[in-house]
């Protein structure tokens, strides 16, 4: 069994950004500048036949590259939140790629989640409760407005998760140009 998900990775100079912005709020447990990126489909623990047909199905989707920006932070878990993260501006090129990669998972038998997409960064994840939710509001609401200049996107990869003691470790599996 492997731990992966779909997703597109960020420009270092977007990293560094988030970087800072995570700083800047009170947040436990900060994911690594290496970790951000925008997941596409999470997968979960699968075997490794569902996860070499995800990569065929991946390998498959045509899609066209587009431009993306980030814009907006928030939480999830309202009164309680458990994950901080940036917003992705509304770009109808990528939730097609998404529905794309989400069809291509679920055609190889991957149990992919039916949430509704929601494109974001997580730039922390905490237990609720871990956070004092008017604290980290507050300090979202002192940074102001987080945006980020379009940048391109001309592929998405498949990722293995590896979980440990010190955070997940991402491992690249395989790359999908668009276009």
């Amino acid at each position: 069994m492997i731990r992966c998900f779909a997703a597109i990775d960020l420009p270092e100079a977007v990293r560094a950004r988030l970087s800072l912005l995570s700083q800047l709020l009170p947040l436990p447990r900060r994911l690594p500048p290496e970790n951000f990126h925008l997941t596409l489909a999470f997968l979960g623990e699968i075997p490794e036949p569902v996860a070499e047909d995800a990569h065929l199905a991946f390998a498959s989707i045509r899609a066209e590259p587009f431009r993306l920006a980030l814009s907006g932070i928030g939480v999830f878990g309202g009164g309680r939140p458990r994950v901080a993260y940036a917003g992705v501006a509304s770009e109808p090129l990528l939730d097609r790629l998404q529905a794309k990669v989400e069809e291509a998972a679920r055609r190889a038998g991957a149990p992919v989640e039916a949430r509704r997409f929601v494109p974001h960064v997580t730039l922390a994840r905490f237990r609720p409760g871990e956070v004092e939710a008017p604290r980290l509001e507050h300090a979202i609401l002192a940074v102001g407005t987080f945006s980020t200049e379009p940048f391109p996107v001309e592929s998405f990869a498949f990722y293995r998760s590896h979980l440990g003691h010190g955070g997940a470790h991402y491992e690249e599996l395989a790359r999908y140009p668009l276009g």
